[in-house]
């Protein structure tokens, strides 16, 4: 089996803080899962439609301790292991990670199976963790019971400055924590990777500064991301349309994304999250 799937953040709170609110169902409910119960050590359950295969629950506790949290979760009728660890990053500041079991990164693109969703559906969960934990707003979670894949945020800046960091390479790159080189063009390129790395870019359909930008990602469909002030701040909503099947690998990843986005802008000596 190949090594389990890992993601980590940098929160800011304690890691006594951090594990209550992964251990505690009524604080689970606000940045994980539509339902959660728990009661350690017999029972640690999350579903609902904001969890993928969320009709009912599908996990099992198998370990817990100060500093971990371990349980199985039975996804596509596989039986996977995810783990959340925790580690002092200060007495404030906590280095979490979660790791699962039977992800395959060709699965994730193909999405033949709903594991292929894991490793993006973790990153939004520890990116609404952290803004919990912070008494953010949180970024809105992904919907597996509908097509209808839209998402709504207020951000702390001008349009014109959230539309320059949507088509500026350098930008764009770093709140989104991947390489990303754009020519801010209709009919330009939007590349995943870089140019150089990406023989099958994204293509640019619509632009209209300030207030509109539409990337056709081709099988996964059309991204939009649509902008206008709203009290001295830009309501930004996005979606995704055109797709052949539910894009929710990539989806999750956007949300995640537009949650460092709204940080990038928010956020005072910003840094990202993410811990390699």
């Amino acid at each position: 089996m190949s090594e389990p799937m890992t993601v980590r953040a940098r929160v800011q709170a304690p890691v006594k803080e951090v594990h209550h609110a992964l251990t505690d169902a009524a604080t689970m409910r606000l940045w994980l899962a539509e339902h959660a119960e728990v009661d350690l050590p017999d029972r640690y359950a999350f579903w609902g439609r904001h969890t993928p295969e969320g009709d009912a629950p599908h996990q099992r506790p198998l370990h817990v301790d100060d500093h971990t949290v371990r349980f199985s979760w039975l996804l596509d009728g596989v039986d996977t292991t995810v783990e959340f660890g925790l580690e002092e990053d200060s007495p404030e500041t906590t280095i979490v990670s979660v790791s699962q079991t039977h992800f395959d990164f060709q699965e994730a693109l193909s999405e033949t199976t709903i594991r292929g969703v894991i490793q993006t559906y973790w990153c939004l969960m520890l990116a609404n963790l952290a803004e919990h934990l912070e008494g953010r707003p949180l970024t809105p979670k992904a919907d597996f019971t509908s097509s209808d894949l839209r998402a709504e945020v207020l951000i702390a800046a001008s349009a014109e400055k959230v539309f320059d960091s949507l088509i500026d390479s350098e930008s764009v790159t770093a709140w989104f924590g991947f390489p990303i080189e754009i020519e801010p063009r209709v009919g330009g390129r939007y590349a995943m990777g870089g140019l150089a790395n990406n023989p099958d870019p994204a293509k640019i359909v619509e632009l209209e500064p300030g207030r509109r930008l539409s990337v056709d990602w081709g099988g996964v469909g059309i991204g939009t991301w649509e902008l206008a002030e709203s009290g001295g701040k830009t309501r930004l909503t996005l979606v995704q349309s055109g797709f052949d099947r539910s894009p929710y690998a990539g989806w999750c990843g956007i949300l995640s994304g537009l949650s460092e986005l709204r940080r990038f802008h928010e956020v005072a000596d910003w840094s990202p999250i993410w811990v390699s």
